[in-house]
C-alpha cells in the first residue's frame, strides 16, 4: 500500500518497535492526524485466543465514557406500542414489512444499527444475508434484539459500540474523533481494555493481549505497552 506525503511524515515521529504508554500513544496519535476531516480514532487489539473455538470467543457491547463522536443513524424494526415507542425514544427510522420490503428492494442503507423486536426475526431472517456482510444483522447478544427499544436506541445514541473478535483474533473498535482530546479519548480507551480484559474466555491460555495499537483514520499505527 502506498501512504502520501503527510503519513510519512507522520511515521517517522513513531519509534519502530517501541511500545509506548497510553497517554504517549495517544498524543502521538492526536499529532499524526493531520487530515482535514476530523478523524476518528481507533483501537486494534490482538488476543490470544483461537477465533475458530466457540469457547475462545471475545465478544462484547459497551457505552463509551464519552461516546464515539459520530451521529448513529438508528432503523428500529417494531409494531405497534412498540413502533410508538421507538418513535418517542429517537429512531431516525421506524417501521416493519415496509422497511424490509425498501432493503430488499431499494438496497437501501441509510443507517448504521438495525434494532428490533424478538417477534420481528423471522422477517428479519429474510434479509439476513444482505444484513450479515454489512455487519447490520440484529444480535440478542449486542443488545440490538429486545423488548426494551428505548434503552437500546439511547444506548446505541449515546456511544454504544460492539467489539468482537474477526478471523485473525484481533478486535478493532472506535474510541472517539481526533476533536475530542487526549483525556477523553483515554477514558475511552481505558473503559474498552478494560472489557476486554474482563470478557477473558475461561479456555484462553497462555498470553491474552498480545499486542495493542492505536492510530487514526489516516494516520501510522502506535503500538502501546499492553495492560495483560
Amino acid at each position: 500500500m502506498k501512504h502520501g506525503k503527510k503519513y510519512i511524515e507522520s511515521a517517522k515521529t513513531i519509534e519502530s518497535g517501541k511500545q509506548y504508554e497510553p497517554d504517549e500513544a495517544l498524543a502521538l496519535v492526536l499529532e499524526t492526524a493531520k487530515a482535514k476531516f476530523d478523524e476518528t480514532v481507533e483501537l486494534h487489539v490482538r488476543l490470544g485466543v483461537d477465533p475458530k473455538q466457540a469457547d475462545q470467543q471475545v465478544r462484547g457491547v459497551l457505552v463509551l465514557p464519552n461516546g464515539t463522536g459520530k451521529d448513529v443513524k438508528v432503523l428500529v424494526l417494531a409494531k405497534g406500542e412498540k413502533a410508538d415507542e421507538a418513535k418517542a425514544a429517537g429512531a431516525d427510522f421506524v417501521g416493519a414489512e415496509d422497511m424490509i420490503q425498501k432493503i430488499q428492494t431499494e438496497n437501501w442503507f441509510d443507517y448504521d444499527v438495525i434494532i428490533t423486536t424478538p417477534d420481528m426475526m423471522g422477517l428479519v431472517g429474510r434479509i439476513g444475508k444482505v444484513l450479515g456482510p454489512k455487519g447490520l444483522m440484529p444480535n440478542p447478544k449486542s443488545g440490538t434484539v429486545t423488548m426494551d427499544v428505548t434503552k437500546a436506541i439511547k444506548d446505541t445514541k449515546a456511544g454504544k459500540v460492539e467489539y468482537r473478535l474477526d478471523k485473525n483474533a484481533i478486535i478493532h473498535c472506535p474510541i472517539g474523533k481526533k476533536s475530542f482530546g487526549k483525556e477523553k479519548l483515554k477514558e475511552n480507551y481505558d473503559a474498552l481494555i478494560e472489557a476486554i480484559i474482563k470478557a477473558k474466555p475461561a479456555a484462553a491460555k497462555g498470553l491474552y493481549i498480545r499486542s495493542v495499537s492505536l492510530a487514526s483514520t489516516m494516520g501510522p499505527g502506535v503500538k502501546v505497552a499492553a495492560k495483560i
